[in-house]
């Protein structure tokens, strides 16, 4: 890779402290010279950030090589950052445990579920391959809440948990909830159990939009929004992507859901700002990468997001974010000694 000749390196690292200490910024780590190199902001605006982010996203998809397809934009620009082939339909994978959720929690806003309902973990319905924890369990059955279920789901991608949402709303259900809501390219594949299904497709563009209403409170109710995007943004969500080169504080400004499966690797999410007000919602799709059976950070498609991640977050710090119809509920998350 050619270096380039740029305002940080004609500075020098020494200066570069000095201005990271007065202004509290973090600037990129020495030795990694294939990182996104920008000057990080202490001002913009949303176009300004867009272009950065736009930048940024070509810089690192090209690469890593293999097929990309995302729609990201930040509220309040003319411009959409990134509009990359945004209506191919695609597999999603765990992306679309987004989607299921949002199919149970229209029903718990109904009134005809619970998230203090109670459902029985079966021996049949965790046996298999998969990802999560109820399967670490090994002594069935057992009982969970809805709450618990869609926690698993959100944070570590249980795909229990998916068959489990599977048994309170059947397929055909699922499906109807979304295409009422507008969502008439994101659905599950149904089988021959009409409480099971495969993850189905989606495409970059209506996953930013299932996003976009969610955050905006157009879709669900302000506390079932909340389980959503809380759990997202939890600490135990997904580290390995956009959110990996952050820190805690950082990362409990991004909600995320990362989907896995072949030579797949995708990722959707909102970045809040400070006041906890969206300020970028991304939705990247990849595959075709090197290394199908590498599921970890090194990732080619994984690496290229977490620089991504780093790049957009710099780019829309300094932005105040969208009002919105809803007021967010996003607790911060600490860890525990115990006791």
């Amino acid at each position: 890779m050619v270096s380039q000749l740029n305002r940080r390196a004609a500075l020098g690292l020494g200066t570069i402290a000095t201005a990271g200490a007065v202004l509290g910024l973090q600037p990129a780590a020495a030795g990694a010279p294939d990182a996104f190199e920008a000057d990080p902001l202490t001002e913009s605006t949303p176009i300004e950030a867009a272009r950065r982010i736009r930048a940024a996203y070509n810089k690192e998809a090209a690469a890593a090589r293999g097929n990309w397809q995302a729609y990201i934009t930040v509220p309040g620009s003319s411009e959409v950052a990134v509009s990359d082939e945004p209506d191919l339909l695609v597999e999603a994978y765990s992306v679309n445990k987004i989607a299921v959720a949002v199919a149970v929690l229209d029903k718990v806003d109904r009134k005809q579920l619970s998230l203090t309902q109670r459902i029985n973990v079966t021996a049949a319905i965790a046996a298999g391959d998969g990802d999560g924890i109820f399967r670490l369990d090994g002594a069935y059955p057992s009982s969970v809440t809805i709450g618990h279920v869609l926690a698993a789901l959100l944070t570590v991608s249980d795909d229990v948990a998916a068959r489990l949402c599977g048994e309170l709303v059947p397929t055909a259900e699922i499906n109807s909830i979304l295409a009422k809501k507008g969502f008439r390219k994101t659905q599950l594949q149904p089988v021959a159990n009409p409480h099971r299904f495969y993850l189905g497709r989606s495409t970059a563009r209506e996953t930013h939009a299932l996003l976009r209403q969610l955050v905006t409170g157009r879709l669900l109710s302000r506390s079932s929004t909340n389980v959503i995007l809380s759990r997202m943004r939890s600490p135990i969500a997904f580290t390995d992507g956009i959110r990996k080169e952050m820190s805690s504080a950082e990362r409990s400004r991004v909600a995320t859901k990362a989907g896995w499966f072949g030579s797949g690797r995708h990722e959707s999410g909102i970045m809040f700002s400070r006041s906890g007000k969206p300020s970028l919602i991304y939705s990247i799709f990849a595959n075709g990468q090197a290394g199908a059976g590498n599921f970890g950070a090194t990732h080619p498609a994984l690496r290229a997001r977490a620089r991504m991640g780093r790049a957009f977050f710099d780019a829309v710090s300094p932005l105040p974010g969208e009002s919105t119809e809803v007021e967010l509920d996003l607790p911060l998350h600490g860890p525990s000694n115990g006791g």
